[in-house]
């Protein structure tokens, strides 16, 4: 079975990691690291896409790195993948495009005001997904 944990550095995202780990430890476990070019934090300018694309690159490295030495220490080799577009959607397509079996989730990413205004992450994946999502909540 393949399992696709989406990662952003969050803690709900780090305990859906930890979950995964713990629960599905001799399947094929892939993180995701969506770089999202509208989360509400970027300030658009000239010059500022290469900017922007560097800046989350970097992020991304950093956050898989942590889930690669995460699951080593938990003694699980995983996958690592990074793609650019709207989290929720990027989730689902990467579910579809490589032969995903299971997503585990944190339930939220976001807080506050962009959380309510956006949407939550994790509710999109579940209505969309076409294969079973767990959404691991904070203990």
């Amino acid at each position: 079975m393949r399992v696709l944990v989406p990662v952003d550095g969050s803690a709900p995202s780090d305990d859906a990691l930890a979950y995964a780990l713990e629960q599905f430890s001799t399947d094929d476990i892939v993180t995701l690291y969506v770089m999202d070019p509208v989360d509400g934090t970027t300030a658009w300018g000239p010059g500022s896409v290469d900017d922007w694309l560097s800046a989350a690159e970097e992020r991304s490295e950093t956050v898989l790195e942590n889930a690669t030495e995460v699951a080593a220490a938990a003694g699980v080799e995983i996958e690592t993948e990074s793609t650019v577009g709207r989290p929720s959607k990027a989730i689902v397509e990467h579910a579809e495009e490589r032969d995903i079996d299971h997503i585990v989730i944190g339930s939220h990413g976001r807080a506050g005001i962009s959380r309510v205004l956006l949407g939550s992450v994790a509710e999109t994946v579940v209505r969309r997904a076409h294969v079973p999502v767990t959404v691991v909540r904070p203990t």
